[in-house]
C-alpha cells in the first residue's frame, strides 16, 4: 500500500490528500480496503497469473463462516468469523508466514436475519498497530471490541440495537486517538467516535435515517493541518471534524423522481472530488462526484457529474490518476474520467461481483463470486492481462501487504505471491 495523493489542485485555498503513513503501508493493510480505504497498493511482486497451486505461498482452511475481509499488521493477519449455527462470533489471528492460527477470541451470539450474500461476520476489523478494533453483531445488538496483539480484551462497547432485512456488516475506521463507526440502520443512523484507549464516547452525531447503509468512512487531510471524516449514506455525503464531530459540509442526494437508495460500496476521493455510489436490489443505480472545498450545505452547487446507470452498487471503485475504475455487481468493468465522468471503455468480464477490486502495481484485480480473478490494466484502454481460476466462492475483499495477496474464499484463506 502506498501513499496515494489525489486531487492536489487548489480548492478554496487548500490542498487535499488522503491521510496515510507511507512507512507503514508497504507491510500493513490496517482496515477495509487498506489505509484510508483506497484499495490501492504499490507492491510489485504480486503475480498476475495464479491458480489453486500456481503462485500460492500457502493455503489454510477458514474456520467457521464470514465475509469479513482480512487485515494485516506486521506478521499478523486478523479476520472475523462465525460458527455455522450462529452461536459464536470470533476474531482470529493468523501468522503471515504460514497461515497457522496464533489465537482466537470468541463471544457468545445468536442467529440473525441476513441477506443470502451476507454473513453473521461481515464487518472487517481495523488496527492502529497497538490495538485491534473488531465489530460484532450478536443477532440483536452491535458491539465494538478492542484487543491487544496477544488477544487480551481491553474494552468493549455495546453500540445498541441493529435492525435491517440484510443483517449487519459495517466496519470501523481508526484515526489518531479515535475509532469511528457508521452505525446506520433501518430507522436510525448515527456516526460514533470512541476513545481508542478505553472505548468511551468521544462524540456522536445523528444522521437522517432511511435504509441500512454499509459504506465505510475515510479521512481527508488538508495541507493547512485540518482533517475531515467523510461519511456517505442515504442521508448524503458529509465532512466532519474528527476531533469534535462538527459538521464542515453536507451534500444531500436528489431522490426525485427516484426513491432513496442504499450506499453499500464506500466513498473514494479523486481530483478534488468525493465519489459515492448507491443502489437498490431492483437494479437502480446512482453514482455522484461531489466537489470538495465547500462549507455548510453544498447540495445546490457541488455536484460535478453523476451516472444513473451501470455503476457499481456493492463493490467500491478505484481511483488512479485522472481515472476511476469500477467493476459492477453484474460483471461489467469500466473506466470513467474523474474530471467529467466520460467513459473511455466498458467491458463485460462475466459473473457476479460483491468483493471490491484492488489496484496493484498499475493493474486492477477483480474478484468474482464464482472464484474467477480478472486482472486488467489500469489504463483508459481496456487490456485484460489474466483470468485466474480459484474455483471457490469469494465475497470478502482481499488484502495486500508485504508483496502478498490474501484472498478469503468461502473455504480457504489463500496467500498469493512469489515463493
Amino acid at each position: 500500500m502506498h501513499k496515494t495523493v489525489f486531487g492536489l489542485g487548489l480548492l478554496v485555498g487548500c490542498c487535499w490528500m488522503l491521510s496515510d503513513d507511507p512507512e507503514a503501508e508497504a507491510a500493513n493493510w490496517a482496515r477495509f480496503r487498506g489505509p484510508n480505504g483506497t484499495g490501492v497498493a504499490t507492491d510489485t511482486e504480486i503475480p498476475v497469473e495464479f491458480g489453486t497451486e500456481k503462485g500460492v505461498v500457502w493455503k489454510v482452511p477458514t474456520t467457521g463462516v464470514g465475509n469479513s475481509s482480512p487485515i494485516v499488521w506486521g506478521d499478523n493477519i486478523f479476520l472475523e468469523t462465525a460458527t455455522p449455527d450462529g452461536k459464536e462470533r470470533a476474531l482470529v489471528c493468523l501468522s503471515t508466514k504460514d497461515g497457522k492460527p496464533k489465537w482466537t477470541k470468541s463471544i457468545s451470539s445468536s442467529k440473525g436475519k441476513t441477506h443470502p450474500k451476507n454473513s453473521l461476520a461481515s464487518g472487517t476489523p481495523a488496527t492502529d498497530g497497538e490495538r485491534i478494533y473488531a465489530p460484532f453483531w450478536d443477532g440483536k445488538n452491535v458491539f465494538l471490541y478492542a484487543f491487544d496483539f496477544k488477544g487480551n480484551k481491553l474494552w468493549d462497547r455495546d453500540l445498541g440495537a441493529f435492525e435491517s432485512q440484510h443483517g449487519a456488516g459495517s466496519s470501523p475506521v481508526v484515526h489518531g486517538d479515535k475509532v469511528f463507526y457508521n452505525h446506520d440502520q433501518d430507522g436510525a443512523a448515527v456516526i460514533i467516535a470512541l476513545d481508542a484507549k478505553n472505548g468511551k464516547t468521544a462524540w456522536e452525531k445523528k444522521r437522517k435515517a432511511f435504509r441500512t447503509c454499509y459504506s465505510t468512512p475515510f479521512i481527508l487531510e488538508r495541507t493547512d493541518g485540518g482533517a475531515e471524516l467523510v461519511v456517505a449514506s442515504t442521508a448524503g455525503l458529509t465532512g466532519y471534524n474528527p476531533a469534535d464531530g462538527v459538521e464542515n459540509w453536507n451534500w444531500v442526494w436528489d431522490f426525485k423522481p427516484a426513491k432513496p437508495l442504499r450506499t453499500v460500496g464506500s466513498p473514494i476521493v479523486s481530483n478534488g472530488l468525493v465519489l459515492a455510489g448507491s443502489g437498490d436490489g431492483d437494479g437502480t443505480r446512482h453514482l455522484v462526484a461531489v466537489k470538495l472545498g465547500g462549507k455548510g450545505d453544498i447540495s445546490k452547487d457541488a455536484l460535478a457529474w453523476d451516472k444513473r446507470k451501470g455503476s457499481a452498487y456493492v463493490p467500491t471503485m478505484l481511483a488512479a490518476g485522472d481515472h476511476i475504475y469500477y467493476v459492477n455487481d453484474n460483471g461489467m468493468a469500466g473506466c470513467y474520467s474523474a474530471k467529467n465522468g466520460e467513459e473511455p471503455w466498458s467491458e463485460r468480464l462475466g459473473g457476479s461481483f460483491s468483493a471490491s477490486p484492488l489496484l496493484i502495481d498499475g493493474k486492477v484485480y477483480a474478484f468474482a463470486e464464482d472464484g474467477n480473478v480478472f486482472v486488467f490494466a489500469a489504463a483508459p484502454k481496456y487490456q485484460l492481462l489474466a483470468k485466474n481460476v480459484l474455483g471457490e466462492v469469494i465475497f470478502a475483499t482481499p488484502a495486500v501487504a508485504d508483496n502478498r495477496l490474501y484472498i478469503r474464499t468461502k473455504s480457504n484463506l489463500y496467500c498469493i505471491g512469489k515463493k
